[in-house]
């Protein structure tokens, strides 16, 4: 019987390894989800006729934020040299995005050809924007989503230290 237990002890020290490992795996992976998106649901204030969505810079630089999409949860990172929204084309079909004309443009990673489209409804926190001119792009191999210059113009933006301020004036299109 001594053998059976000493048996049943080592099992039950390897399960603990193994639930521990798996404990430790999730934590981290979370904690670097974090440092890649520290803003997954971005702070929000009402001040008057204007609400402000902050945002954390990540560990890279960037500002990355949870959002939505025609109420699809989705992940922007901020691009104030991209002229459009650019989404992932592999995203359009599960954002409720149709494919209009197609159009050669110049992205960072060369000259591609995307689909014109229009975001019915893009969330930042409490910020709401409609009707915003987007495109569908084949290059593009990830999930998140490029919210560039046709939604950003909406805006206006103050960075400090590592902290950008989004500010969205209600009854304002364009004013900046």
């Amino acid at each position: 019987m001594s053998t059976d237990t000493s048996k049943m002890g080592k099992w039950m020290m390897v399960l603990a390894w193994v639930a521990a490992l798996g404990l430790l795996t999730l934590w981290f992976d979370d904690e670097l989800n974090k440092q890649f998106n520290p803003n997954a649901e971005p702070l929000s204030y009402r001040q008057d006729t204007a609400t402000e969505v902050k945002l954390k810079r990540n560990r890279q630089g960037h500002y990355v934020s949870g959002g939505f999409i025609n109420g699809v949860p989705v992940t922007f990172l901020l691009d104030t040299g991209a002229t459009q929204v650019s989404i992932p084309a592999h995203l359009g079909h599960k954002l409720g995005l149709s494919a209009g004309h197609s159009q050669r443009v110049l992205t960072a990673n060369g000259t591609v050809n995307v689909s014109s489209t229009t975001v019915g409804e893009l969330q930042l926190g409490d910020i709401l924007l409609n009707n915003i001119s987007a495109n569908l792009n084949p290059g593009m191999g990830g999930d998140e989503i490029l919210l560039g210059m046709s939604a950003l113009k909406q805006l206006e933006f103050t960075q400090r230290g590592d902290w950008l301020t989004l500010r969205y004036h209600l009854g304002s299109s364009d004013s900046f």
